[in-house]
């Protein structure tokens, strides 16, 4: 299984998919419909366009973004190259990202000195999905994810065909699609109850603009002529389409938004009603997963997201832990007595402490070790009966 969170996982990654053949992106419509359905576009990703398959289960938020982030960045490279040299793709993604980063700020020059290409790619990819927001508005946020990333894609395609990306071709399609997004969302005909959400997903994933509601009181007063090809098009559509959706579909009006828009970007009403029809599609389908249509007390959300990623990671280190577990009598013996009756408080500072030493010889597990990591140890505990076997607890004998 590759895991993003260690380094090495590119190559693993590309090393996986070329024991299996994959078509190659036909054209440039294909490939967006290849990668819509993934989600990437939308910034929930619910699979991969890969020879093999990849699961999403038991991974991180941000590691699925990862994968996909590398995914649909070689898909590109695949569609615009029509080649698989995995040694190139990423010698290209590095070289295209050292252009997209200002001279005189780089936060990433270290991470660039690195002794491999694929290395150097890890840590920029890393940098990519993250959002701008503090840690702890990450935390305590129901957006955990940067729903902006398909610009990145679009911009290493202007660097595969020319060599080089236009002067502020970023800045220039994020401040495009911030305007669309924020009229579109004032232009509804009713308040739903997720747009605010909405507007802070996006406000979270801008880099190169500040978002904030367009000035721009109609649709026919948008500058939509630096948009040159169909993926920028489709891109502003969809994102469109997604901000307009309400509890059930587009309404009438809404619809009248994304077709007046579809005829200043000259693409036809169908391929218009297919992105109505897909978003709705995919919303519905996958509604309780997406954190932007989800609403939730902000520290329940943050239990619940941290209760998932321990559980993850503990599952991943299962016999690690339990072994070092085994190995300390003590520990033992005071997590059967937990099982039951409560602990005095004096078994669960020992409790916290000899677990504290096991986390750190279980790299995955340092999370513990963090600042603010002793608040994660009872969802740590929780589990970990849960894991021992069953004779292990005396409550479950018959």
């Amino acid at each position: 299984m590759i895991n993003p969170s260690v380094p090495g996982w590119i190559d693993k990654f590309l090393a996986e998919q070329n024991q299996h053949p994959n078509s190659f992106p036909l054209n440039e419509e294909d490939f967006y419909i290849r990668t819509r359905i993934t989600g990437f576009i939308f910034g929930h990703i619910v699979g991969f366009d890969a020879a093999m398959p990849i699961e999403t289960e038991e991974r991180l938020p941000q590691e699925i973004s990862k994968i996909g982030m590398l995914n649909t960045l070689f898909q590109m490279y695949r569609l615009v190259k029509q080649d698989n040299d995995h040694t190139d793709f990423v010698k290209e993604t590095v070289a295209f990202y050292n252009t997209m980063i200002p001279r005189g700020f780089n936060p990433l020059k270290k991470a660039l000195e690195s002794s491999s290409f694929s290395s150097k790619l890890e840590k920029i990819i890393h940098d990519r999905v993250q959002t701008n927001e503090d840690l702890f508005s990450k935390n305590f946020s129901h957006v955990i994810t940067n729903a902006l990333l398909f610009i990145d894609v679009l911009a290493f395609q202007q660097y595969l065909q020319k060599g080089s990306v236009p002067e502020k071709y970023s800045n220039i399609i994020e401040d495009i699609v911030i305007s669309i997004v924020s009229l579109s969302l004032k232009s509804k005909t009713g308040v739903s109850p997720h747009d605010d959400l909405l507007a802070k997903l996006f406000e979270s994933s801008v880099r190169y603009n500040k978002f904030s509601n367009t000035n721009i009181s109609s649709i026919s007063d948008l500058d939509l002529s630096y948009l040159s090809n169909q993926l920028e098009k489709y891109y502003v559509i969809d994102l469109a389409g997604i901000s307009l959706w309400s509890d059930v579909k587009v309404e009438n009006e809404e619809r009248y938004f994304l077709f007046k828009l579809g005829e200043l970007l000259q693409i036809n009403d169908l391929k218009v009603l297919d992105s109505i029809n897909f978003i709705n599609t995919f919303i519905v389908t996958n509604k309780s997963e997406i954190p932007y249509f989800n609403f939730s007390n902000p520290v329940k959300h943050f239990y619940d997201q941290t209760t998932e990623s321990v559980a993850i990671l503990i599952n991943r280190n299962k016999s690690r832990l339990l072994k070092e577990i085994s190995e300390s009598k003590e520990l033992m013996q005071l997590i059967a007595k937990s099982t039951r009756k409560d602990l005095d408080k004096d078994e669960k500072k020992k409790i916290k402490k000899q677990l504290l030493d096991i986390c750190k010889t279980i790299p995955s597990l340092t999370i513990f070790l963090l600042p603010g990591g002793g608040l994660l140890l009872p969802i740590l505990i929780k589990f970990i009966p849960t894991l021992l076997p069953s004779s292990f607890n005396e409550n479950m004998d018959d």
